[in-house]
């Protein structure tokens, strides 16, 4: 009996150890690096474009100084970082590379971005659309700024001075973990926790195959869409109707379709198990609505 009592007790500390081992490491893992960003000025109204019919990406206009080209970057609230794509910023001057990252300055609108800590991504493939895009601009845009992002009326503040009015009264809290913006939300009577990502742009709600299954409607016709890439990853999405709606806060969402993919690498799968998440927001759920996002109090509204 006291052997076992033992063996009980030792396989009890190795799992007390594993689980605390693996929430340093996942902790770690997922622990951005610091914001090296300079960002001066607010930027006036800035106009989103969007890529394609679908929107499968939303764009930001930006400039150099000396340089009447327009650069665009994706909006993605999902990347902790702002990145420059190698290949794309070969031949532009004003960028100054030393090794895997770069040094320049940029406007958004009026305001001014600057660091010599750019990291710089090989993409697998070179872009071959159109416009001119370069690169990601990620969360740390916003870590300890306010910011607007008008989905109605197509446009986005930076740097925003003060709260407007018209937000005041409707702020509520959000978690800004990691720089990921986590919001708490009714669906189906349950609490759940989303990810805020405009990188997820032409979708409503990214989930995993349980969640879909749960969610989406008995007869519904279901969307496959194949060799999307994200960051490298060839992923196949599976979008199906559903009529569900989202509570965060006071606000109902309305939530029409429900998505999951497959292709995603082990670290994406491994950082929304972590972090408990449901899923991830895109672009589209909020395309009949304005968010102030305000990460010095981590308070947000949905208008």
């Amino acid at each position: 009996m006291k052997i076992l009592k033992k063996v009980v007790l030792t396989l009890l500390v190795i799992l007390i150890v594993a689980i605390a081992g693996g929430y340093i490491y996942f902790n770690l893992k997922f622990t951005p690096d610091k914001n090296y960003l300079k960002v001066e000025k607010e930027s006036g109204f800035i106009p989103l474009t969007w890529l394609g019919k679908e929107k499968t990406a939303l764009l930001l206009p930006i400039h150099f100084s000396n340089d009447t080209i327009t650069y665009y970057l994706q909006l993605d609230t999902g990347s902790t970082y702002t990145v420059f794509y190698a290949k794309a910023i070969q031949n532009i001057p004003q960028i100054s590379i030393h090794k895997e990252t770069a040094k320049t300055s940029f406007y958004l609108g009026k305001t001014k971005v600057t660091s010599d800590h750019f990291k710089i991504y090989n993409m697998a493939s070179e872009n071959k659309d159109s416009l001119k895009i370069i690169g990601t601009i990620g969360a740390d845009i916003l870590e300890d700024r306010k910011t607007i992002i008008n989905f109605k009326e197509n446009y986005m503040v930076l740097n925003v001075s003060k709260v407007p009015l018209i937000f005041q009264n409707k702020l509520f809290d959000f978690q800004f973990k990691k720089r990921k913006i986590i919001l708490n939300g009714l669906l189906k009577a349950k609490e759940e926790k989303f990810l805020l990502d405009t990188g997820t742009s032409a979708y409503e709600l990214l989930t995993n195959k349980e969640v879909w299954n749960n969610l989406k409607g008995p007869n519904s016709k279901i969307s496959i869409e194949k060799s999307e890439q994200s960051w490298n990853n060839v992923l196949t999405t599976y979008t199906a109707n559903c009529k569900q709606k989202i509570q965060i806060a006071n606000v109902e969402i309305p939530l029409n379709n429900v998505t999951y993919v497959e292709g995603f690498s082990q670290a994406q799968y491994a950082m929304m198990k972590f972090s408990g998440m449901t899923g991830m927001l895109g672009n589209k759920i909020f395309s009949n609505n304005i968010l102030y996002i305000d990460c010095t109090q981590n308070k947000i509204a949905i208008e």
